[in-house]
């Protein structure tokens, strides 16, 4: 299993890369194996602050609907707009091209109760 280690994760299988003061937002390639297919993408919280542990969107696969959760309190900044013809780069590329969103850090305390890839990597038994 990819577990880069300059990423944080949460337990909800969600990982964020922070480039200074923006983080990228994605799930797991853990999640995406156990989804399966993914067919849709659906993010409506551009330009809302969401606050950390909120829903910002949902992913769609062949068999499943899941909830995506942001790992940061902030302001939804950008949307990946190529998953929008090409939600499976989620699958091929979860931690690259299937980035789903880049938020502003409202909270960088926050950042600090992140796991680090070793911590998500045992809790999902990698």
């Amino acid at each position: 299993m990819n577990l880069p280690a300059s990423l944080k994760y949460t337990k909800e299988h969600e990982w964020i890369r922070v480039e200074g003061d923006v983080a990228f937002i994605g799930i797991t390639d853990h999640a995406q194996k156990e989804l399966g297919d993914i067919v849709y993408v659906d993010i409506d919280t551009l330009d809302k602050e969401v606050a950390q542990n909120d829903v910002f969107g949902t992913v769609e696969a062949v068999k499943t609907v899941s909830d995506l959760f942001s790992p940061i309190t902030g302001t939804v900044l950008e949307i990946n707009e190529k998953l929008d013809g090409s939600p499976e780069l989620v699958n091929s590329d979860p931690y690259g091209d299937g980035w789903m969103v880049k938020m502003s850090i409202s909270n960088p305390a926050e950042l600090e109760g992140l796991l680090a890839s070793e911590a998500y990597g045992e809790l999902v038994g990698a």
